[in-house]
């Protein structure tokens, strides 16, 4: 199966991101474009796209590894479609969820959340080096239920397009119903924010039900307008160092750490923030901090009163709403 429905989807993506850069420009629509973050996005997603073409078959092979040990044999059909779809969209929710509280993971999708700004074009920000991480391997559980590896990439794909129109300010909140089940531009806008109250939400593709289920859903708050970005901002539009600036970030921390491969380990699978001297700035740690400054906010969507509990390590680090 050789559909690729993120190539073939790219004329939509081009005639559709120009439209909003014109509408915002115009005063038409809401929104920011800065010319030299925009075009940064589009350069890593070309980057991406000739990267995946590239290393596609390290994940195929990797799931092509469970085949056969497949319990059944699910036909290419429009039923089984519609099932590994759904299916899929639970196994994403958790592969996405782990690229934020793992640092290895973290390290290639930091790139994804790296502008500060928030259009169509970031959707385009996409990592370049995604298939060599290995994350792929935590859908090997439809593989066993009998889905092909190239149905299951196929699913991927039309899960990534549909995440496209999502990433704009441009659409505000739609019917309650649809907020209720679908992921929507309010909800992931929520994701992509570094305001205390967002970090760690919304990690949905399609549905947002999953985080509603697993705890992870956080509101989007007409009070508390997304700041976008990465905590530690990067400040920086040269396309290699929005690609591998968190990967290089990690190694030179284990550098910094000596001969102590035991620290190595737990850089690499602790959440980003995670220091082995105990001095930990992870999202935790920046939710406590900010209670701290404002503990009337205690109990309110995205901080739990439990965070009043925590020893804030570095107030300084809770970047301003």
């Amino acid at each position: 199966m050789d559909l690729k429905p993120t190539v073939l989807a790219i004329p939509f993506f081009l005639v559709t991101f120009i439209l909003e850069w014109w509408a915002v420009k115009a005063g038409h629509a809401k929104g920011r474009y800065e010319t030299k973050d925009a075009l940064t996005s589009l350069a890593m997603g070309l980057g991406s796209v000739v990267v995946d073409t590239v290393f596609a078959f390290v994940g195929l092979w990797m799931l092509m590894l469970f085949s056969p040990y497949r319990l059944f044999d699910v036909p290419f059909t429009w039923w089984s479609f519609l099932i590994v779809f759904v299916a899929y969209d639970l196994i994403y929710y958790w592969k996405h969820r782990f690229a934020h509280i793992v640092r290895w993971w973290w390290s290639e999708h930091h790139t994804h959340h790296s502008s500060t700004h928030y259009n169509l074009t970031t959707a385009l920000r996409q990592p370049w080096f995604g298939p060599l991480t290995g994350l792929v391997i935590i859908a090997f559980p439809l593989v066993l239920l009998g889905f092909s590896p190239e149905f299951i990439a196929l699913s991927a794909g039309v899960n990534l397009v549909y995440q496209y129109w999502i990433h704009t300010e441009t659409i505000g909140r739609m019917h309650p119903w649809f907020e209720a089940v679908m992921n929507t531009p309010s909800h992931h806008r929520v994701h992509h924010a570094t305001n205390p109250r967002y970090l760690d939400a919304n990690f949905a593709g399609v549905f947002i039900i999953w985080d509603k289920m697993f705890g992870s859903f956080v509101p989007e708050l007409d009070h508390d307008k997304p700041v976008y970005g990465t905590v530690k901002l990067l400040e920086s539009h040269n396309p290699f160092v929005v690609a591998y600036h968190e990967l290089f970030s990690l190694l030179r921390d284990c550098w910094k750490d000596g001969p102590r491969p035991w620290r190595w380990v737990g850089r690499f699978i602790n959440k980003p923030g995670w220091s082995p001297d105990g001095n930990h700035t992870r999202s935790s740690e920046l939710k406590a901090a900010y209670l701290a400054a404002h503990p009337e906010q205690a109990g309110t969507p995205g901080l739990p009163v439990k965070y009043l509990k925590k020893q804030a390590t570095n107030p300084a680090a809770v970047p301003a709403e």
